[in-house]
């Protein structure tokens, strides 16, 4: 196989000689849960017709070459092609190498524009999670942006380094560069969460708030955090209790000892913050139900029909 053929190559074709099923295909869209990293929400998105992809949950993007680099951890472009050879059982042709740069990826986001975080639609969807507007507005703001051609908005929380989370009802994403996000209360603690939703989450519940917090937005970010988890005396963790949350909680206790405490005991067995949170609200709802149910069962025995305790009152 040529250096040109392996160009060519789907890159559908080839997330399913990796072994990976598409999970939703939308016009010239197919979705994957990204093969080289922890990814419960699909967000690896191929473009069928311009054989690229997107990464929206890490914030990167490319051809096959780049797909391949992200597989192997490397930027060397025949180590990159010897493995997709490798995995195609198609090995490379032993000739000069053409002069050949991967295409560099397509920028993902245009047009971006930040707001403040106003718009309805997207505070409707936060409150559905549980998050108060109050608390909303206060850390996140409104972003507007186009995305292949079509315009869209969504809830942002921004990154140290001028990237942002994104999240709407539909989508759930990233703008470049990916980075953590320190929140600075003067504190020798620090909460650790890994997306911004379950720090919103815990502050509504009342967790941190005169602590500092931060926000890996990944745990592949882990190593871009350490600069600034090294200065704290307490490092709470509040982790996902799913593999990839459990790894990171290990790797944090294997650098900073008894410093680390794990937090997550707090709202097991829900997988995070978020949806402990929204537990709490329901079953907060459920007994203010049963209450008014009760108040109105006895109002009924009092007053239906002239009985009291489900006794009737002779009259002389």
């Amino acid at each position: 196989m040529t250096i040109e053929e392996i160009r060519d190559m789907s890159i559908t074709d080839f997330m399913h000689k990796l072994g990976c099923k598409s999970t939703k295909k939308r016009g010239m869209e197919v979705w994957f849960h990204a093969p080289y990293r922890s990814d419960s929400t699909p967000s690896f998105c191929v473009n069928t017709e311009k054989n690229i992809f997107n990464d929206f949950g890490a914030g990167v993007g490319g051809d096959i070459f780049t797909l391949a680099g992200l597989m192997i951890n490397s930027g060397d472009f025949m180590a990159q092609a010897r493995y997709i050879g490798e995995v195609t059982n198609n090995p490379i042709e032993r000739s000069e190498p053409p002069r050949y740069e991967p295409e560099p990826a397509l920028p993902q986001f245009t047009d971006v524009e930040v707001r403040p975080l106003n718009h309805p639609a997207l505070l409707w969807y936060l409150r559905e999670r549980g998050i108060s507007s109050d608390i909303a507005s206060a850390n996140c703001v409104e972003i507007h942006y186009r995305l292949h051609d079509k315009n869209y908005f969504a809830v942002g929380f921004p990154n140290e380094d001028g990237g942002y989370e994104i999240r709407n009802r539909f989508f759930k994403g990233s703008i470049p560069p990916k980075a953590v996000s320190l929140i600075r209360q003067g504190s020798a603690t620090v909460n650790v969460y890994e997306g911004f939703v379950d720090f919103l989450s815990g502050l509504t519940l009342g967790y941190g708030r005169t602590e500092d917090n931060l926000v890996l937005n990944s745990v592949a970010n882990k190593g871009k955090a350490y600069r600034h988890l090294d200065d704290y005396d307490l490092i709470k963790c509040w982790l996902d209790n799913d593999d990839a949350g459990k790894k990171c909680l290990k790797d944090l206790q294997k650098r900073y000892g008894e410093r680390v405490k794990d937090f997550s005991v707090v709202f097991r067995p829900c997988k995070d913050v978020n949806e402990y949170l929204q537990q709490q609200l329901t079953n907060k709802q459920n007994r203010n139900r049963n209450y008014e149910e009760t108040i109105e069962k006895s109002d009924d025995m009092r007053h239906d029909d002239g009985r009291t305790g489900g006794f009737y009152f002779l009259r002389g």
